[in-house]
């Protein structure tokens, strides 16, 4: 028996990996948009030094933000396939967790803090990373073995 499809044929593992690569997608367009982030005209490429706070809230810079349109492009593109919907939450998530354990290390106020990410950041990836890797696993323990 394989996985349920949704009524748009894909699999609840792709969905999933589309859901996530289009609110990444939003979430890098409204890091530029004045009014949604604060001090937009603050934002930096890179670096501790950008003051721009996605929701009065969480530090951004245009690195940042491409880096979060380039992750929902990912999320988007292998949300086509059940194996690259998968891999793209659990690798995304990794990479999620890593850059958590990253932002716990590095000093704020240093050279090496250049995505740049604050204490929200950080508690973000935490949950972003734990999310991901948990959609990826629990929606994809079978496989999709036949087409409807």
């Amino acid at each position: 028996m394989g996985t349920p499809r949704t009524p748009a044929g894909r699999t609840p593992v792709q969905l999933a990996a589309l859901t996530v690569g289009v609110v990444f997608l939003l979430v890098g367009v409204l890091g530029f948009v004045p009014g949604v982030t604060s001090d937009v005209d603050d934002l930096q490429f890179a670096g501790h030094q950008s003051d721009a706070l996605l929701l009065g809230v969480f530090q951004v810079s245009i690195l940042h933000n491409i880096v979060h349109l380039l992750f929902g492009i990912a999320g988007v593109v292998l949300a086509r396939s059940w194996s690259g919907a998968r891999n793209f939450l659990i690798g995304g998530g990794v990479v999620y967790l890593l850059l958590w354990i990253y932002g716990m290390l590095v000093g704020h106020d240093t050279a090496a803090n250049f995505v740049p990410v604050n204490t929200a950041d950080n508690w973000l990836h935490l949950v972003l990373g734990i999310g991901m890797v948990a959609l990826g696993l629990l929606l994809s323990r079978r496989r999709v073995t036949t087409t409807p």
